[in-house]
């Protein structure tokens, strides 16, 4: 073998089927314009840009955030449909030229071209899936250590790391609101929003426990440990939702914010917690300068999870009278073993890799989808 590398040889690829590639991605592209609806989306695109050219919109600060918010997700939707089209389209020309003038390096950019489109195909596919109510929303993600001692902090503060790698790499807008830091290592919890279309319905998969097996970094007799943090996701509230809080019903505490290992990060109290007494429902936010933005944000983020609760009760009620008792799908969803293998699989999808550093690094997509695609699946008939 090593006589055959030097000498350039190489086994023969499979010839690869494009006519037979090329009809199934456009089959699949017809389904998601069917789904997608795309003569109502030019039509709505109309009714939003109406509704945008009215003199006085901006009279109305919510309304018109919420306008021209419409407009610009209904265009983006509309842009993409018909850019996939056309390069559909495109592809059969694109690999015949290559083919009649025998150009290896332009059949190579053709077929490139060819992987690319049907993995863009197989992404918004993925999203025709996502069509519950809140699905369309942006995400409010909370991670907490859960038991583990030390290692459960680092674990949290590494899913932390994983998640906002992962809105990096898609170039999803995050803020973080919270985040309480651990005495030793890690933190005890953070909260984070993250906007972009569709952010809930493609995050709310990794709501649940996940758990890590790997040799401590913090036990001096190199021990095996195993940790646990909790991942909760909900939908950010719209104000069409109705989340009624009575200000007897809560209890504001204001504290000064901190960094790791306590530094002080503020001189002022600024930082502000919120308890909803009936529920135990406990926020905070401490990433602006002004109590008052800070008390605005974690009312907001108190909304939603109110928002969430509210669903899961309604959903509840439902499948009681179904009488569903799967139960939740959510408690030790994931399994992450550094050692003595390397392995994170999905207990819900058994999707798995080896390739741990890759998936600690962000590169989360394949679970996604597929803990998309087993929800579906597993509740064709429920809406989350």
């Amino acid at each position: 073998m090593k006589g055959q590398r030097d000498s350039g040889y190489s086994l023969p690829m499979a010839a690869r089927e494009y006519d037979l590639e090329i009809a199934a991605i456009d089959a699949t592209l017809v389904s998601i314009e069917k789904v997608l609806n795309l003569p109502k989306l030019r039509q709505d695109a109309i009714t939003f840009e109406e509704a945008a050219g009215v003199p006085n919109l901006w009279d109305d600060p919510d309304n018109a955030q919420k306008v021209t918010s419409r407009l610009s997700r209904v265009q983006s939707e509309i842009k993409r449909l018909v850019d996939l089209r056309q390069r559909v389209e495109d592809l059969p020309i694109l690999i015949e030229l290559a083919q009649n003038e025998s150009d290896q390096s332009a059949l190579a950019d053709a077929e490139r071209e060819l992987d690319s489109v049907t993995k863009a195909i197989s992404e918004l596919e993925v999203q025709t899936l996502l069509n519950g109510e809140y699905d369309d929303r942006d995400a409010l993600i909370t991670i907490r250590s859960e038991a583990g001692g030390v290692e459960a902090a680092d674990w949290a503060e590494a899913l932390m790391r994983m998640y906002l790698r992962y809105c990096e790499r898609h170039s999803y807008k995050v803020d973080v609101l919270e985040t309480s830091y651990a005495e030793e290592a890690g933190i005890k919890s953070t909260t984070f929003r993250v906007s972009a279309p569709y952010a809930y319905g493609t995050l709310s998969v990794e709501q649940g426990t996940h758990r890590l097996v790997r040799i401590s970094p913090f036990d001096s007799q190199s021990r095996r440990h195993t940790s646990f943090a909790g991942v909760e996701v909900v939908p950010v509230v719209d104000q069409s939702d109705h989340i009624e809080i009575d200000e007897k019903e809560i209890r504001i505490d204001v504290y000064r914010s901190s960094g790791p290992g306590g530094q002080g990060v503020n001189t002022t109290d600024s930082a502000v917690r919120i308890t909803h007494m009936a529920t135990g429902i406990v926020v905070s936010c401490q990433n602006e300068r002004s109590q008052i933005q800070n008390k605005a944000t974690a009312m907001a983020v108190l909304q939603s999870k109110l928002l969430e609760r509210r669903r899961q009760e309604e959903a509840a009620k439902i499948n009681a009278l179904k009488g569903d008792n799967s139960g939740s799908w959510g408690n030790q969803m994931r399994s992450y073993v550094l050692h003595p293998y390397q392995m994170v699989k999905d207990l819900r999808t058994d999707h798995e890799t080896g390739n741990t550093a890759a998936v600690l690094n962000g590169e989360i997509d394949d679970f996604i989808e597929a803990g998309i695609r087993w929800r579906r699946s597993s509740a064709p008939s429920q809406e989350r």
